[in-house]
């Protein structure tokens, strides 16, 4: 499967497929909604709003003290891959308060992007449990932010506790080339559980 100048590798064509939901997730403040941004088509659904001294008190800015907002819904974004296959894009918030949101963002998803921040990691551990607790497959996409230390792939599925089978993503997400290279990994992913799946039943 072609996506711009990138391939699926290894991959049949979903016939039959019109659109594809892919969930973003993560901890507050790991850089979903830029995510999200950097690689839809059109311009791209927000529910972004200031952060108050109210909310600043409720939730952990430990760690992004210079965040000014937040999402409160979601974050929704498109992209074609062919004439046959559209992805749409749902950012979950990230905020403890919004987790009752992402039962309903989940329905009809396909697999997710859990974004993860090496410096609190523990901030991606409840979408890491959500979505396996769920069977909705899903990669690791590790978001490289300046001056945040660099860790072996390894050490990052220690810390996380996913198994070898998920499959660990580095990338900068305001950059839209590493932003596309996420999905493309994501889809590779999805369509190999679904063939595994698809070879389980015929046995």
């Amino acid at each position: 499967m072609a996506y711009g100048n990138f391939e699926v590798a290894g991959s049949p064509e979903l016939h039959g497929v019109q659109a594809v939901k892919l969930l973003i997730a993560g901890g507050f403040g790991v850089g979903k909604t830029t995510l999200v941004s950097a690689v839809s088509e059109i311009p791209p659904l927000r529910t972004e709003e200031r952060l108050s001294a109210i909310s600043a008190s409720v939730d952990d800015l430990a760690g992004v003290e210079g965040k000014t907002t937040t999402t409160v819904a979601l974050d929704f974004g498109r992209i074609t891959i062919n004439p046959e296959v559209v992805l749409y894009l749902f950012g979950t918030p990230g905020q403890d308060r919004f987790w009752f949101m992402w039962k309903e963002l989940s329905v009809g998803a396909l697999g997710a992007v859990v974004l993860a921040d090496t410096r609190r990691l523990e901030a991606c551990f409840p979408a890491v449990d959500f979505f396996e607790s769920r069977e909705i497959p899903f990669i690791v996409a590790v978001n490289c932010f300046d001056g945040a230390e660099i860790y072996e792939e390894d050490e990052v599925r220690a810390s996380l506790d996913v198994g070898n089978h998920v499959p660990i993503q580095f990338c900068d997400v305001r950059d839209h080339t590493s932003s596309k290279r996420v999905l493309v990994r994501l889809l590779e992913y999805v369509m190999a559980v679904a063939m595994e799946g698809m070879v389980a039943s015929t046995r």
